[in-house]
């Protein structure tokens, strides 16, 4: 079994992603903390073996491979059990879907650097870039709201990659005070999701602490 790296920030919702799958793979990993705050990700080490500058970033036997989504992917063809991501073709595409609703559409546009560059470059307040940022969590959430199926979590009767990815994202909403009453679907299945324990363990507060 190969040697698992995992490079994150216990506050980065894309590194929440990876080790909920890790931890729903049952896999044991050595995780090393990249602080975002200090800007250790733009160091030349870290810089070396992941040009991009981001977290996460899972070490396998030496290979580094990036980007949350492809890392849950890699996973998944290397681990295949639990699989994360259904094989047949429609179910796949759904899951995915889902998914990219919060890695492509919502998350992007609420990272780190964005708020940074709000603030600095654009001179926004602190009040108007929280705005921007519950304005496309809510509206990013709309549309997965009303994709939510009636399986108990968003990957049908087993959490799966789309789950993932909204367990951050939730947690991100609650941070910024997004108003939820208008996501009972989501709200419910982050309910469920966080009664497991593989994704308790890899909660901001939990890896924080350890």
């Amino acid at each position: 079994m190969a040697l698992l790296v995992l490079h994150d920030y216990f506050r980065s919702s894309a590194s929440f992603r990876v080790r909920i799958a890790l931890n729903l793979k049952g896999l044991d990993y050595e995780r090393v903390e990249v602080s975002l705050i200090a800007g250790e990700q733009k160091s030349d080490a870290y810089l070396a073996q992941n040009a991009q500058g981001f977290v996460p970033m899972l070490v396998a036997d030496g290979e580094a491979i990036i980007q949350s989504l492809a890392i849950i992917d890699w996973l998944d063809r290397a681990h295949p059990e639990p699989r994360l991501i259904p094989d047949a073709p429609m179910p796949r595409a759904v899951a995915l879907a889902q998914a990219h609703v919060v890695a492509c559409d919502i998350h992007p546009l609420n990272n780190l650097r964005v708020l940074k560059y709000l603030k600095r470059d654009l001179g926004l307040n602190e009040q108007t870039k929280d705005h921007w940022y519950r304005h496309w969590i809510s509206e990013g959430f709309e549309a997965l709201e009303a994709m939510a199926g009636e399986g108990r979590y968003l990957g049908g009767d087993m959490p799966g990659i789309a789950d993932c990815c909204l367990v951050p994202q939730m947690y991100n909403a609650r941070r910024f005070e997004v108003q939820l009453d208008a996501f009972p679907r989501l709200v419910a299945i982050d309910a469920a999701c966080m009664a497991l324990e593989a994704f308790q363990k890899a909660h901001p507060d939990a890896v924080k602490r350890a």
